[in-house]
Parts: structure tokens; sequence; C-alpha cells
């Protein structure tokens, strides 16, 4: 005869599956809704598979897709009307995508660090003798015509010039750095460089190369060998990337918060920017925003987060939107513009912060109710980032971008570990409680 079965065991087995089964569906739940990690974000965004988010290899292209899917993710709609996140526009621009290599007294220098090339350069394969252009023949105009007609007229092919700033004065440095941008329509130029090296992008392309060339670098050599290939584009398709959280009530006002994730891209096939600081960090903390607005929407106010194409070639992505509103701009409350989000260790500026005064003593209210940031800094208006052309057009703006020790801009060192994050949680905090003040 078969013993009859422990009921009390039976019990313990049976609440233990059901604790299993629970605990399974709780960390099921928790993995699918774990926050949005700004950081991870803003590593994925500089990380080499992106290629700068510039021009080069789709960079920014896969940039947009990527934000694209993070809106989806977050459960993030398209505009009213929009069949999707994108907002497509054109724009030309210069790009380097091929092979790079400067040799100079035999030793081949490294790109981003012993040199970079003028965003607007040409290609140029060969060796190239490098006649001086110095302040002393800025000076003479018969020293200054001989040397153009000789490198014009009498030119093999093979001369460019070398443009020395030692013993100038301000000005002659300046006019100096103007001739050697002239010249190369008609021949390589390398000019010799002493501050920090800051690189940006061109809508147009000279005939030959502008070589930025670390003047501690440079020994006395007559002649440099370069390899030097550009691809101009004539019409880049970019994308700004749009979606929106509706107000908890059906409303007809915006609230709009931006950032450019368009970076600086390659300086040929093997240097690249990452922009981990300008501008993946205040991408990030948009898209750490739009989480949080879509977890609880504000009452009023619908909220709009854009991710601009086109800043860093000249604003083109926000001025694209201005001139073709999706939204009409008279029913835009505030635009709120994060780049540079990587430090703030010193705090914050506030760009337009003296041409909105009531919403910036709010703003600074706020942070001293709360204590989240060490300072508020005031600034006026300035053309530099994604706000400008919506404030110009009556809209209220702020960009805001932090002060810390990282000083890298523009360069090769802006990358994901040179980041302290050291204000990054409390700023997010920080802008919704502005936000949410309106």
């Amino acid at each position: 005869m078969k013993p009859l079965p422990n009921l009390w065991d039976m019990y313990i087995e049976s609440m233990l599956k059901s604790f299993l089964t629970c605990t399974a569906l709780v960390l099921s739940f928790s993995i699918g809704a774990q926050e949005l990690d700004g950081r991870k974000v803003t590593e994925t965004l500089c990380s080499p598979d992106f290629h700068g988010r510039g021009y080069v290899n789709g960079g920014d292209s896969i940039a947009a897709q990527y934000i694209a899917q993070q809106f989806e993710r977050l459960g993030l709609a398209p505009l009213p009307g929009q069949k999707n996140y994108f907002q497509e526009f054109n724009f030309p621009v210069n790009s380097f995508p091929g092979e790079m290599t400067v040799v100079l007294g035999g030793k081949t220098l490294v790109t981003g660090e012993d040199y970079i090339v003028a965003p607007n350069s040409g290609s140029f394969t060969g060796e190239v003798e490098l006649l001086r252009l110095d302040a002393a023949i800025v000076a003479s105009e018969d020293a200054l015509t001989s040397l153009v007609s000789e490198l014009r007229f009498d030119n093999p092919g093979n001369k460019g010039v070398l443009v020395i700033k030692e013993g100038a004065s301000d000005e002659q440095k300046k006019t100096l750095s103007g001739i050697a941008s002239e010249m190369a329509s008609i021949v390589p130029v390398v000019e010799l460089y002493d501050a920090k090296f800051t690189w940006s992008v061109s809508r147009e392309a000279k005939k030959y190369p502008h070589v930025l060339l670390r003047d501690s670098v440079y020994s006395d050599e007559p002649i440099v060998e370069m390899k030097i290939v550009n691809k101009f584009i004539s019409s880049h398709k970019a994308n700004n990337v749009i979606a929106y959280v509706p107000a908890k009530k059906r409303s007809k006002k915006y609230i709009f918060l931006t950032a450019h994730y368009d970076h600086l891209g390659r300086m040929g096939a093997d240097t690249y920017f990452p922009g981990a600081n300008d501008n993946a960090s205040g991408t990030a903390i948009m898209l750490r925003l739009a989480e949080a607005f879509k977890k609880n929407p504000m009452k009023k106010y619908n909220v709009v987060f854009i991710a601009f194409a086109g800043e860093e070639a000249g604003l083109l992505g926000s001025k694209y939107y201005v001139d073709h509103p999706i939204v009409g701009l008279n029913k835009i409350r505030f635009l709120m513009n994060t780049d540079i989000m990587g430090s703030g260790e010193e705090g914050i500026t506030v760009v337009n912060g003296s041409v909105f005064p009531e919403e910036f003593d709010s703003m600074v209210k706020i942070n001293e109710e709360k204590g989240y940031l060490k300072q508020v800094k005031v600034r006026g208006k300035a053309a530099n980032s994604d706000h400008y052309f919506f404030s110009e057009m009556g809209v209220p703006a702020f960009f805001i971008y932090t002060m810390g020790p990282n000083k890298n801009y523009h360069d090769i060192f802006d990358q994901y570990e040179n980041l302290s994050f050291a204000e990054f949680d409390d700023l997010t905090l920080f802008i919704q409680d502005f936000l949410r003040s309106f």
C-alpha cells in the first residue's frame, strides 16, 4: 500500500514554487523596466562604431537611428501628423573618408596630435617643397607678390607654403592665417601652430590641403610628404529626430527639450572625434528627461524632444526646424537646450539667462532650495548652440552647459573616459524641477 502524502510537505513545496515564480516575474519586470542609463548612452554614442557621428561611414545616420530606437523603447510617439521620428534636410559638407598621412623628416606624424587638417582642405598626394611665408614677407608687398607669383605661375606642381608665425604680432598672426587659408586654393599649405588643436566642419572645400602642424614637431625640414583624401558631399542627407509626450490634459501648449547629436566625424580612416562631452552627454540627458516625462507627463504642456543634426556645421538642424516648424513656434512656452553636460564640478552657465530674467531667477531659486549645483551662472545672448534661432524668432529659450576641469573640446580627447559626470544626475532632476515649474 502506497503511503499517504505528507500534506505539510506538499504545502511547503507549493508555496516555494509560488515564491520562485513571483520572484522570477518581478525580476523579469525589473529588468524590462530598467531606467535609461545616461552614462551608457553617452559611451555608446561616442564609440568607434558611430564614427564620431559625422559624415564618414554614415556616422550621423547611425546615431539618428539609435536615438529613434531609444524614443521608441521609451514609448514616445512621433509628433501628430508625422509618420516617423525623422525630419529630413540636406546640406553640403566636406569630409575625409580616405587615407591621411603626413611624413616629415622620415617620421610619420600622428593625426590629431601632431597635426590636423583644416576642415575645408582638399586632396593631395606627393612630396611638397615648402617655401617660407612669415611676418617679414607679409610686411613687404613686393616679397609677398613674388612668392604668390612663384607658387601660382612658376610651380612645377610640387611646391607649397610653410607659414611661420614666430616673432609675429597678434595682428600679423591673424593676417598670416588668413593668407594661409587663401593659399590652399593654389598650393598645399603647412601652417605651424602653437595653440590647442580644435577642429570643426566645413561646407566648402579648397583645392589643396591646409595642414596645421604643431610647431614643436617641425625641425626645419624643407620637404613634407602627404597623402590627404577629402570627399566633398554636395547634398548630405541628415535628420532631426523628434518625439513627444502629450500633456495629461489635452493641450495646445508645448515645452521643448533639445540637444544636438552630431559631431565632427573622422579625419581619415584611422582617426575620429568621439564627441563625448559635445554632445553625447547632452543627448543622453535629453533621453533621460524623455523617460522621466513619459513616466510622469506634465499637466498643461506637451513636451517635445528634438535631437538636432548639423549643429557642428552651423546650427543647421535647428535652423531647418525654425524655418519648417512641425509645431508652430508661437505654441512653444519654453525651450531648454542641453549641450556639454559631462562635468559640472563648477556649476552651469545659462546662455540667454540675462535675456529672460524671470525664468533665470526661477532657475536660481530652485537651485538655492534644492542645492543641486555649485552655481548657476548667467550669460547673455550667444549664437553658440541650437537654442539660438528659436530665441531669435521670439521663443523663450535657454542653453545650459556644465563647467569643470575637463577642457577637451572639438579634439580627439573628448572621450567618454575623460568625463566625470559629476552633476549628471542632479542636472536631470534640476531641469525637471525647472520645467515642471511652468
